[in-house]
Order: C-alpha cells, then sequence, then structure tokens
C-alpha cells in the first residue's frame, strides 16, 4: 500500500526539503582536503537544528550519527570519522531532517579538491542517472521505468550500478512503501500516481556492484575496492511532472 500525500502533507516534506538542501549547499562551500568527515557531521546535526529541524538518522536502529559519510569505496552508510579527507578523496554525505514529524532524504557526492578523470567522470555519470530517473516519475509512468531508467543510463556510462540498495517513499517515517529499485523493466511495476513521495538513490561505481558490510554493521564497501558515487533527492510526483522537494 502506497500512501499519497496531500498538498499540504509535501508542503511539510517540502519544508524539511529546504532544511537539507540548505546542509549541501554549506557543505560544498567548506568540505576539502584536512576536513574531517566527523566535523561535517557536528556541522550538519548543529545548522538542523537551529533550523527547526532534528536529524532523523540520528538514533534510527541504532545509528550514532545525524549523517552517513561513505569515502571513496564506501557505497553508503559510512560512519563520519575523525580521519582528515586528502585531496583526490570523494565522500558521499546522506542526510534525513525531520521537521514537525515530516522527512526528506538527500545524498549527494562531493569531490575533494582535483578529483581525478576516473571519479569525475563516474560523479558525471551518477548524477546523470538520477537525472534520467526523476524524468520518469510522472503519473502513469511505472516504478520498473525508474529503474530502467538508473539501470540503462549507468551501462551506457560503462559503470556498474549497484542494485543491492534502494531508495523508498518518505514523510511521516523515513522508509516507507514503495521501494525504488535501480533496476527495473520498462512499463512494469505499481503505477506512478500523484500524491506519491519517493526518494531515488542511484549508486554507481567504476569496478564491481558488489559490497560487502563492515564490522560496524553499516558501511557498505566495494568488495574490489573501486569507488562508488550516489546522489539522492526526494521527488513528489505531481500532475505537473516531478518536483524536486530537496533540490539546491
Amino acid at each position: 500500500m502506497v500512501e499519497r500525500k496531500s498538498q499540504e502533507d509535501i508542503r511539510r516534506i517540502a519544508k524539511a526539503g529546504r532544511v537539507v538542501a540548505e546542509c549541501h549547499r554549506a557543505i560544498a562551500s567548506r568540505i576539502a582536503p584536512g576536513v574531517t568527515t566527523l566535523e561535517i557531521d557536528r556541522f550538519v546535526e548543529r545548522l538542523m537544528r537551529e533550523r527547526g529541524a532534528t536529524p532523523a538518522q540520528k538514533g534510527y536502529r541504532g545509528y550514532p550519527f545525524a549523517t552517513c559519510a561513505s569515502v571513496n569505496d564506501v557505497v553508503c552508510h559510512g560512519f563520519p570519522d575523525a580521519e582528515p579527507l586528502e585531496e583526490g578523496d570523494i565522500v558521499t554525505i546522506d542526510m534525513v531532517a525531520d521537521v514537525d514529524g515530516w522527512k526528506a532524504d538527500s545524498a549527494w557526492t562531493f569531490p575533494i579538491g582535483r578529483a581525478s578523470t576516473r571519479a569525475k567522470r563516474l560523479l558525471r555519470a551518477t548524477r546523470n542517472a538520477l537525472d534520467r530517473a526523476i524524468a520518469q516519475a510522472v503519473p502513469g509512468k511505472r516504478l520498473g521505468d525508474i529503474g530502467h531508467a538508473v539501470k540503462k543510463s549507468a551501462e551506457e556510462s560503462g559503470f556498474a550500478v549497484v542494485t543491492g540498495f534502494v531508495g523508498h517513499g518518505i514523510g511521516r517515517d523515513i522508509h516507507e512503501s514503495p521501494a525504488v529499485e535501480n533496476k527495473g523493466r520498462e512499463g512494469k511495476g505499481i503505477m506512478l500516481k500523484p500524491g506519491m513521495v519517493i526518494t531515488i538513490e542511484p549508486i554507481l561505481t567504476t569496478g564491481s556492484s558488489e559490497v560487502s558490510i563492515g564490522q560496524d554493521g553499516w558501511s557498505a564497501r566495494t568488495r574490489d575496492g573501486s569507488l562508488a558515487a550516489m546522489f539522492e533527492h526526494t521527488i513528489a510526483i505531481t500532475e505537473k511532472g516531478p518536483l524536486i522537494l530537496t533540490d539546491w
């Protein structure tokens, strides 16, 4: 059962989305070699609380931080730490803001200093996969059209897509129905209707799509040590087309 949100519900989710967007803008201006992901995590939590939001990930199923910080070969759910970022690293910062009980979710992969040509291509390809998937988030399309767009875009770019992690519905809860997979068949799956609010979150790698979970029980890494990138937005499906609630 997929809940369809009212226009007022979507406005409330958008309010949380604006906080997330502000956090990402601020991160983009300060993340650099020598900065630690733990510093970024503390900054994000402080900024959220100043804006009347709470970091919804903190405490969720025991997760201990306000953000996920996934560096280089970490696909997702990486723990922020005190290790300084280095020139050429890439890092995905993923966060969920809660404002008055309504949530919005977004992740962004940032290059640290001057990224390699390979890393730049990966970031462009992953962002393009997100854009192509968002274009499918319109009434009358099917959930499989979104996943198909991600996988086709990844394959055309020459990168692998990680299919073991998915997007999801979002609203009062972080994870609601439906699961939004990074693979799918055109014209298959549930029909998309106005009022649905989902996250779309393609993850691409420069090597294998196989991952393993670290000893912390959260951090997912590529098995072959290849770089991974992820871009995610919260999207409302409307009669006028996809509405990006976390755009910055």
